[in-house]
């Protein structure tokens, strides 16, 4: 008899509607035999655990047993962590994008029982409002089509099948020319607010690798429009309501184009790249309030977001008992109560009201005043802040989903590897050792990553993205810790790209291995996503690698790469910020070598003259005595000068002279 077969599965989202009343199967071999002997559509629900619309959706339909039976009745129903199969996610999103929709989640699809798309939507009521159709309407209405106007169904697969199709098309060029990138940053500070910071208008996403390639922009040039967009977006998400003032940590998205009212889920990867970005603008600015929100966003990582084994969970939810926000947000009366006569201070401050910022409650934020205040009072906030932190953790707790997803660590183990060495913590480079490990010991099965560990549990192969942000991670770690395996294992990953994801024909990383055989299309491109793009990721990690070892394999494939997708700049470069930086890095690498004891205090306080600097092309080699670098890289062959440490700074093939000094080893990178 049919019956939900959730329970049998790990995912915490898929774990949370396992006692709906609707016949949900998980995506795989079994659901679609069965839509097949019963000729039935599949409807497919996609969401992730701490999604606020995803929950609503589940609460009114499919806890409902009157449109759980129609569900059943009518289709094989499929539901999907978007998570755990981003690469069904990505299929099915880009099919409703082909609709003329917008997407997002839940997201709910209407397909064949060949798994192809027909129809679809988003969220959808459970009776007709905010100008949607309701449930049970939709869902009677695709099952009449279905059944009564085939010729219907057959024209939309045929033409969504044709689209999805293209979307292993790329379009190839030369070599990307470097004079474009302060073009396409001219056009993109365009798009900024330039009162709140920002891309548009709400709803504001972080949207980090466009601010990245910006930062780059007014590294390369000094032109301050590039430099005022980044610092003040990161001064107003850093004081909004976006950023969690008490317990660290950024919200997934602000509602508003303030960056006051936040959409609360935390997302590790908006985290990770965060972090990577506030510390390579700390490292020009030396803002304090960007190493506090640094420091405070790493101590919510260590403390809330690592999961058993050492890897870093995935999110923490917008919802707790049943309602958006009712964790982060507070009333007048509480804060009087917990500060006492003090409580002034810290009302004016974080904008508490009588009224409230939101639905009748604050939210905190410091918007009204980015710049901080004297020592003395922000001090005595800190102090308030502690004792609400402490009120706070009395509450009941968002969702945690703790699945450990191997390109989102990734991400998060590179951001605290830089971290750790731009701020001298070697807690947090301990930290991403410890999640490395446990993606590239439990992670893998016969030399293959795969994609998603719980609950003792390995599942789903792994994606280009999983690959190429955990080689990323692998760089970041051999680079501060100086690990030869960290080295050797990113070249063993590339190996697998390359066996099994290269699209020889046309050029660059397919999404998919050529193995994946549960999907309608293999997908292929170089935009950014919530996540930096995998192509864009690899080209990085391509050049990383050539720079290192000296190898010419990773130079021409790095070139193949941005060729493959070089075409796509006159079509639209906005998707593409991760390309184009990881392009500058492959043509201006920046390569520092210092020969020294890695223990001793003239090699640190060389490394430290480097970790000062804003340098986002850096590649950095600390090599012990005695040790050389490839017969191919340009410092091959260098060593100590005087018995002291010595260092080489390389562009191209050429290295400048040995520098034994801090200073001169500043002024040498000036120079550069």
């Amino acid at each position: 008899m049919p019956a939900n077969l959730l329970g049998r599965e790990t995912s915490p989202y898929l774990l949370q509607h396992k006692d709906n009343p609707v016949h949900w199967m998980a995506w795989g071999r079994d659901a679609f035999e069965r839509a097949k002997r019963e000729n039935k559509p599949v409807l497919l629900s996609v969401g992730y655990a701490a999604c606020h619309w995803c929950h609503v959706m589940a609460h009114e339909s499919f806890e409902n047993p009157e449109i759980a039976g129609l569900m059943n009745e009518l289709f094989v129903n499929i539901k999907v962590d978007r998570e755990e199969r981003p690469d069904v996610d990505q299929i099915y999103q880009s099919a409703l994008a082909m609709l003329g929709q917008q997407g997002g989640w839940p997201l709910t699809m209407f397909l064949t029982p060949e798994a192809e798309p027909f129809w679809g939507g988003t969220y959808f009521p459970p009776a007709s409002r905010y100008g949607r159709p309701g449930f049970p309407d939709v869902l009677r209405g695709v099952a009449e089509t279905y059944r009564n106007k085939p010729e219907n169904v057959t024209r939309n697969v045929a033409a969504l099948k044709d689209a999805l199709g293209k979307l292993a098309e790329n379009r190839a060029a030369g070599e990307v020319d470097l004079a474009m990138l302060d073009q396409i940053a001219d056009r993109l500070v365009r798009e900024v607010d330039p009162f709140h910071g920002g891309i548009g208008h709400a709803p504001k996403f972080p949207q980090v690798p466009i601010f990245t390639l910006l930062w780059r922009a007014w590294l390369r040039t000094g032109k301050e429009p590039y430099r005022e967009a980044v610092t003040n977006t990161l001064a107003h998400m850093s004081q909004g309501g976006i950023y969690d003032h008490l317990g660290g940590g950024f919200a997934r998205y602000s509602v508003d184009e303030m960056w006051l009212v936040p959409h609360f889920e935390k997302m590790l990867y908006d985290n990770a790249q965060l972090l990577d970005l506030m510390t390579l603008v700390w490292q020009a600015e030396r803002e304090p309030l960007f190493e506090t929100r640094i420091r405070e966003t790493v101590g919510w990582v260590l403390r809330e977001m690592i999961a058993e084994g050492g890897g870093f969970a995935a999110t923490q939810d917008a919802d707790s008992e049943g309602e958006e926000g009712l964790f982060y947000i507070w009333n007048e009366e509480e804060i009087d109560r917990l500060l006492g006569p003090g409580a002034e201070v810290f009302k004016r401050a974080y904008g508490v009201t009588p009224q409230g910022n939101w639905e009748g409650a604050t939210i905190l934020n410091r918007l009204h005043r980015i710049e901080a205040l004297d020592a003395e009072t922000e001090a005595t906030l800190a102090e308030q802040r502690a004792i609400l932190w402490r009120e706070r953790e009395k509450r009941i707790k968002p969702g945690w989903d703790d699945k450990v997803l191997a390109d989102w660590n990734g991400l998060m183990i590179a951001a605290l590897a830089q971290a750790g060495m731009v701020f001298d913590e070697p807690a947090w480079i301990a930290a991403a050792q410890s999640a490395y490990a446990f993606v590239r010991d439990r992670m893998t099965e016969d030399g293959r990553l795969l994609h998603s560990w719980r609950a003792g549990q390995l599942k789903h192969r792994a994606t280009l993205d999983d690959y190429a942000h955990m080689a990323r991670a692998a760089l970041a770690l051999h680079e501060a810790t100086g690990d030869a395996g960290a080295l050797e294992q990113a070249r063993a990953w590339v190996r697998v790209l390359d066996a099994h994801f290269w699209d020889a024909q046309a050029g660059g990383y397919f999404y998919t291995a050529d193995d994946a055989d549960d999907l309608i299309v293999r997908t292929k491109s170089a935009g950014d996503a919530a996540t930096p793009s995998g192509n864009g990721t690899m080209l990085a990690v391509l050049a990383t690698l050539h720079h290192r070892t000296g190898e010419a394999a990773y130079r021409e494939r790095a070139d193949a790469l941005a060729a493959a997708f070089s075409g796509e700049l006159s079509r639209n470069f906005f998707p593409l910020p991760t390309y184009l930086n990881a392009a500058e890095l492959l043509q201006k690498a920046l390569q520092i070598v210092i020969v020294g004891d890695p223990q001793a205090s003239d090699t640190a306080a060389l490394r430290r003259a480097v970790l000062d600097r804003p340098l986002p092309d850096r590649i950095l080699s600390v090599l012990p005595p005695g040790t050389d670098l490839p017969a191919g890289h340009p410092a091959h062959g260098k060593g100590m000068q005087g018995g002291v440490a010595t260092a080489y700074v390389c562009t191209g093939m050429t290295c400048s002279p040995p520098v034994t000094t801090p200073d001169a080893l500043a002024a040498a990178l000036t120079r550069r």
